[in-house]
């Protein structure tokens, strides 16, 4: 069986992005690429790490993303911390092949505006009582689409957004390349 190929899609400092490295790096899965759309962003030091191309991608122009795609074509296009919305184009390109990880429990705390520090911020100023992470494939529309995972972590009232913050990161660590792992192998 031929080794199934996947890309990363990163914006900032790439954690969720090398633990999907590290886990895969001695598998039959291969990370072919880091696809990042700031130049200044922590992800092309943890990709180097690894010995995996992290490349520059220009966000203000989507044929750039598409392109890259139809060259290399993936088998799972994995959204780990990428801040921009998914063009059209691709999701038509890669149905049911586009991965994302959310830092809160889906449906709750999504939509546009919805991520990093903002979705914390979310969860502490509603007192909720638990929060977590969701692991969905990517539609059309923010934070949408089927659910393939969930975990959640009990919060404590004396819990600030940094705290639920690293709470939440230590179960993405944990799940994100596991169920990518598993989404592979049950969809290949």
């Amino acid at each position: 069986m031929a080794a199934k190929k996947i890309i990363i899609l990163a914006s900032g400092g790439g954690s969720n992005a090398e633990k999907i490295m590290e886990y895969f790096q001695s598998s039959s899965v291969s990370v072919h690429a880091v696809l990042c759309n700031r130049k200044e962003a922590g992800v092309y030091k943890r990709a180097a790490k690894y010995n995996i191309p992290c490349v520059w991608l220009d966000a203000s122009n989507d044929v750039h993303l598409l392109d890259y795609l139809q060259m290399h074509q993936p088998d799972l296009l994995v959204l780990a911390g990428y801040l921009k919305k998914i063009p059209p184009a691709v999701i038509d390109l890669l149905p049911k092949r586009i991965v994302n990880i959310h830092p809160a429990l889906l449906p709750k705390f999504g939509g546009k505006g919805m991520y990093g520090m903002y979705v914390h911020q979310a969860v502490k100023a509603a007192g909720e009582k638990t929060t977590g992470m969701t692991i969905h494939l990517v539609n059309e529309h923010y934070d949408e689409g089927a659910i393939l995972f969930q975990d959640e972590v009990t919060l404590s009232p004396s819990d600030t957004a940094e705290d639920i913050a690293k709470k939440v990161l230590q179960l993405e660590h944990e799940h994100y390349p596991r169920v990518i792992a598993k989404y592979l192998a049950s969809n290949g």
